[in-house]
């Protein structure tokens, strides 16, 4: 894999996934919308969902419990065609700091990463960094061929959301009282 690669989002923005270190994952992008909506579509499980799982992966997102507080808690719960059971991936939120950042853990092994996502707003529009520290070489490579190959679409899914609901914050705001 290339240290570097773009999304497939026809969107003016793009994707980038980057190794940074033997253990470090960073993906970065600019989205067309304010920090207050990006975070929310991170926060609050009835958006996040809409947009986390990659539509290609043919998985379905069976449950979303999200308590996005610092010490709070998350489980997902996938379902697959070609598995038997589903599969839950949970942790917790080792902090959250709303609109500027959130830090997770993944703790469904003992290979997990701890998450942290930034929120930087410019003129309007918001860059997200996605920032994976694995505890080994190993995590990170097998995450490389498994679930990373999944950001770009999943932030261009992103992007597509954020887009509707900022059409739609936008009528709401021009709407006569």
């Amino acid at each position: 894999m290339p240290n570097a690669r773009e999304g497939s989002s026809a969107a003016t923005h793009r994707t980038v996934v980057e190794r940074k270190s033997d253990r470090e994952l960073v993906v970065t992008r600019t989205f067309d919308a304010p920090v207050h909506l990006v975070f929310e579509a991170w926060s609050k499980p009835e958006l996040f969902k809409l947009w986390w799982i990659p539509k290609s992966a043919g998985m379905v997102l069976v449950s979303c419990e999200m308590d996005i507080r610092t010490g709070g808690a998350y489980r997902l719960v996938f379902s697959h065609p070609a598995f038997d059971q589903p599969m839950a991936f949970f942790g917790t939120y080792r902090e959250v700091t709303p609109n500027q950042r959130i830090v997770w853990t993944n703790e469904e092994s003992d290979q997990g990463a701890v998450t942290t996502v930034t929120f930087e707003e410019h003129a309007g529009k918001t860059r997200v960094t996605f920032h994976e520290r694995y505890p080994t070489e190993a995590a990170l490579d097998e995450a490389l061929t498994g679930s990373a190959e999944g950001l770009p679409e999943q932030f261009a899914q992103l992007d597509e959301l954020l887009a509707d609901r900022s059409r739609h914050s936008d009528r709401s705001a021009n709407a006569s009282p």
